[in-house]
């Protein structure tokens, strides 16, 4: 069976997606085909959503699930005459907190995902470009000024997690490859000496072999740098490096990049300079 969900916002849709998303995917025997439509901002707009909705439903032989975070009550309006089970986020929520704090709220669009205040914007900015400047091994004197420094073989995840910690929780990440050109003479993966003052920095990002071969060999295919050998080797040493050096370290095989990032900041206690948006 498949059911199709529309997330619908007068703003960015980030809030509807994020919320709809998380509770549809508890339901994994349905298939639903999800669509996003943000910036429902007028009448006319609404008229014509109404009128795929409709559409929709008639293809699909069911009701479309609804999940809006409009704020326009006259906008609200129009989208309540769509065919589909109907989660309005705001009304659901917004009425009884402001029975509980005995306040009216603003209802003011895009309030969520605004600018808001500027030195935190600027600070999600900067952040996103210290991740940038000090991505897979770069800039390593800049160390100093890093929250946190992921360490890992190559495409086990460090870029995504790193950007993704900076422009979510405001926190400086850099990131650096874990190579042969770390082990010693005896073949014996060693901490990097440009990591060793930095060690209370460190958190370890791992991979199953076979995820980290099949990744590799999409970007060079048939080479050493993809063989399974290859990808078992360096990920037996990391994990080796890591355990003798008491680097925290997950796995990033079945998590997506917000999973890692949330154990990364709940592990190690780094205060976040701003909630994710």
């Amino acid at each position: 069976m498949t059911r199709t969900a529309f997330f619908i916002s007068d703003g960015t849709g980030i809030t509807a997606e994020s919320l709809g998303r998380s509770l549809l995917a508890q339901f994994e025997s349905v298939e639903i085909r999800m669509l996003t439509k943000p910036y429902i901002d007028s009448l006319d707009k609404a008229r014509t959503l109404v009128a795929i909705i409709e559409a929709t439903a008639v293809r699909d032989g069911e009701q479309p699930i609804i999940i809006d975070t409009i704020v326009d009550e006259q906008i609200r309006e129009v989208i309540r005459q769509a065919p589909g089970f109907k989660v309005d986020i705001f009304s659901t929520f917004l009425k009884p907190l402001e029975e509980e704090l005995e306040a009216h709220s603003s209802y003011s669009v895009g309030r969520t995902h605004s600018i808001g205040r500027d030195d935190v914007y600027m600070d999600r900015i900067q952040s996103v470009h210290f991740a940038l400047d000090n991505d897979d091994g770069a800039r390593t004197h800049q160390y100093d000024k890093a929250d946190l420094i992921l360490v890992g073989v190559s495409r086990c995840g460090k870029t995504p997690t790193s950007l993704y910690l900076a422009l979510q929780f405001g926190i400086r990440a850099a990131n650096y490859p874990l190579t042969e050109d770390d082990q010693d003479e005896n073949g014996t993966l060693k901490l990097p000496k440009a990591l060793v003052p930095h060690r209370h920095k460190l958190f370890g990002l791992t991979i199953d072999p076979r995820r980290l071969a099949a990744i590799r060999h999409e970007r060079r295919p048939n080479s050493r740098y993809s063989s399974m050998d290859q990808c078992v080797q360096e990920v037996e040493q990391a994990e080796g490096l890591y355990r003798q050096m008491h680097i925290p370290y997950i796995d990033t095989t079945r998590f997506s990049v917000e999973e890692i990032s949330t154990r990364m900041i709940a592990e190690t206690g780094l205060t976040r300079r701003f909630s994710p948006r």
